[in-house]
């Protein structure tokens, strides 16, 4: 049977969406000429706030005084989780090099970056997990200068978690700026920072909007939309839980997706009965935006087995993507468009996003066809270099001085011919083009 919409979304992602790009043009455009006095007063108009923008460490050590002991130990076992994670996969990123012929040698080289601007938000919610995801994954891949920032609240600063979060993992500055005008100040290097090679961090429409229009002369994690989930359940299923999970997620935001594919009708009806009433039982804003959410974005789709399962998901490309259905083996192998898979009902999203030590940045709006998300990775450059004794470079020096020539790429081909001639006069070579 073709696939059935139990529930079908009445707006997509970018429904909703303005056009922002005009305003934060401006902003970039009177911060990069104004500097820090720009950025300051941008500072004074959006976040009501006239404190110091970089912490001083008495700052720090005066936010982190107020943060609960509880609190530290859970920020610290999440510390630990994401940098575990970070080394193992820094591990798999090796310098190498190879006889490509004989007497010709080619490499690789993995280096990290200078500087790193790590965007924290702190607006509706205090995101402590989005410090420890980008600071650490920054220190580990060896940056020499990170930079945390988040907005601070009038009268406040930055919220104390964050502080302490950005602080123990490893952030050289931490800097009380928002939005624009925090991406603005990294990318510029204000206020005596180091100008970041890469910007990093989840962030509003806002943010995400410099992060793009930024991208070339700074290198970016992604540029994301509404974050999105997707539930892959059968018979073996839940219903429960997966309601708990659909709304976990929902709760990021208005206009955030949240779909569930199944083959199991019952489960299907099931899931749709329970989630108002958990939406309902949320706190106020947490509710309300579980609510448009899933009014207005959310799909339940059912499926005739799990190979159409599978494909209808492989399809959406969700960012989270969750699996509580029978043999977890053969969906880790079968699934192949997700930023990150959470397989049994034992591992949910949560987990992900706070916690279990993989990133929780990740490619949003079907971004996940083409890219992962977030890892020390993106914060190393994999270079190449070559070297040739004079023998060696012969047969490569002959390949080049013909392609060139082929291609009508004279000069390049000269530069082949120069080193023909100087390395071996007595002989004779055939460079011609042959078409």
């Amino acid at each position: 049977m073709p696939r059935e919409y139990l529930k079908k979304a009445s707006l997509t992602s970018a429904s909703g969406a303005s056009d922002v790009s005009e305003i934060v043009s401006t902003i970039l455009n009177e911060i990069e000429a104004g500097g820090d006095a720009a950025a300051l007063a941008y500072a004074a108009k959006f976040d009501k706030y006239e404190g110091n923008i970089i912490l001083t460490p008495e700052e720090i050590e005066a936010a982190i005084a107020l943060v609960p002991e509880r609190l530290k130990a859970d920020i610290r076992f999440a510390h630990d989780n994401v940098r575990r994670f970070a080394e193992a996969q820094k591990a798999t990123v090796a310098d190498i090099e190879v006889e490509v012929q004989p007497g010709f040698i080619a490499g690789q080289k993995a280096i990290p970056v200078e500087a790193a601007g790590c965007y924290v938000p702190g607006g509706r919610y205090s995101h402590i997990a989005s410090a420890i995801m980008t600071v650490t994954t920054a220190k580990v891949a060896g940056c020499s200068h990170i930079v945390a920032c988040s907005p601070p609240r009038p009268g406040v600063g930055i919220a104390p978690a964050i502080v302490y979060a950005a602080h123990i993992c490893g952030a050289d500055t931490i800097m009380a700026l928002g939005g624009v005008q925090g991406v603005a100040a990294m990318t510029f290097g204000l206020f005596g920072l180091p100008k970041a090679n890469i910007l990093v961090g989840p962030g509003n429409q806002f943010v995400a909007e410099a992060k793009r229009i930024l991208f070339g002369r700074v290198g970016i994690d992604m540029i994301a939309g509404p974050t999105d989930s997707l539930i892959l359940a059968d018979a073996s299923a839940d219903a429960h839980i997966v309601a708990t999970d659909l709304v976990s997620q929902a709760e990021h935001g208005y206009n955030s997706p949240v779909w569930l594919v199944t083959d199991n009708r019952k489960l299907a009806e099931d899931v749709m009965a329970l989630v108002p009433d958990m939406i309902a039982d949320l706190p106020e804003t947490n509710s309300k935006n579980a609510a448009d959410a899933w009014r207005d974005y959310a799909e339940v789709i059912l499926c005739d087995g799990r190979e159409e399962m599978a494909a209808t998901s492989d399809e959406y490309a969700p960012e989270h993507l969750t699996v509580q259905a029978e043999d977890l083996d053969w969906w880790l192998g079968r699934l192949s468009c997700y930023g990150s898979l959470f397989l049994g009902e034992e591992t949910t999203v949560s987990y992900g996003d706070k916690a279990a030590g993989t990133n929780h940045v990740l490619p949003t709006s079907g971004a996940a066809s083409y890219t992962g998300g977030l890892s020390v990775h993106k914060y190393m450059k994999i270079v190449t270099w070559q070297r040739a004794t004079r023998e060696g470079s012969k047969g490569v020096a002959e390949a080049t001085a013909r392609i060139s020539r082929l291609e009508g790429m004279e000069g390049h081909a000269r530069a082949a011919d120069v080193r023909l001639a100087k390395y071996f006069p007595n002989e004779t070579f055939d460079l011609t083009a042959d078409a």
